[in-house]
């Protein structure tokens, strides 16, 4: 299943709720619309060196930080997985690649015979905090048409457990109203979510970032942390995130 670049409107979320998000990614091998692909449609400039990335999170509170600038083995790689179409290890090694060592992580995974392993070898490499998250709808991140396990990763070890969207305040959703599309058409769902429409777009969004707030921090609960991820797209602080990541990354490009 493949739906509007969720993950990524989540992350902008959170960067307007004040956390510092490095978001690793890539152009799409297996569906319409990467996060690299609808970060350009936002008008983001994603190709930038690890210095450059590190000052947008410094200074804006949001990096991303493109594959193929980062690990430049993928960009041969790529190639090979489109014409696969479809996912392959590279699916479980990106996310356990980050490039910002990111100790604090919100991993989906879309086959959930893969999240306890996922879990373990974050254990393993030093995580602080994460939840690895599988939708039983197939998505790859949390729904808000179905329950989704999770595995929550801690210094004192693993636990493991569902969540519904009843669990965190939200009301349930059909799949399709959060299906994707092109680049352009996920941009235009991206931006009418920060910039404050209702509906089941903005409650998966919120669902995300609220699960990347709840990683981000050490106190306060999941549902608190929806509550958070909804008053920073009410208050304007996720729109206003992503209006600066535009202007800094574009300035960036232009001064090299």
């Amino acid at each position: 299943n493949s739906t509007y670049n969720v993950s990524t409107t989540a992350a902008l979320i959170a960067a307007g709720a004040g956390c510092s998000v490095a978001k690793h990614g890539n152009r799409s091998a297996t569906g319409p619309s990467g996060s690299a692909d609808v970060l350009e449609a936002l008008g983001v400039s994603i190709d930038l060196s690890p210095a450059e990335v590190a000052r947008c999170i410094a200074e804006v509170g949001f990096g991303f930080m493109f594959a193929p600038a980062h690990h430049g083995a993928t960009r041969f790689v790529v190639p090979v997985r489109r014409a696969l179409g479809v996912r392959t290890i590279f699916n479980l090694l990106g996310p356990l690649t980050n490039p910002a060592g990111a100790t604090r992580q919100l991993i989906g995974v879309s086959d959930p015979a893969y999240v306890d392993l996922i879990a373990e070898a974050l254990a393993r490499l030093g995580a602080r905090r994460a939840l690895i998250v599988s939708s039983s709808d197939g998505l790859d991140e949390m729904s808000t048409s179905a329950t989704t396990r999770v595995v929550e990763v801690r210094e004192a070890g693993l636990r493991s457990y569902e969540v519904s969207p009843e669990d965190v305040g939200l009301g349930r959703g059909a799949l399709a109203d959060v299906a994707g599309g092109s680049p352009e058409a996920n941009a235009d769902v991206i931006r009418r979510v920060l910039a404050g429409e209702p509906g089941p777009a903005r409650d998966i969004a919120v669902l995300n970032a609220g699960a990347a707030i709840y990683v981000g921090g050490d106190e306060g609960t999941l549902e608190e942390s929806v509550r958070a991820a909804e008053a920073a797209i009410d208050d304007g602080r996720a729109a206003a995130a992503l209006d600066r990541l535009a202007a800094f990354t574009q300035r960036l490009a232009v001064t090299r």
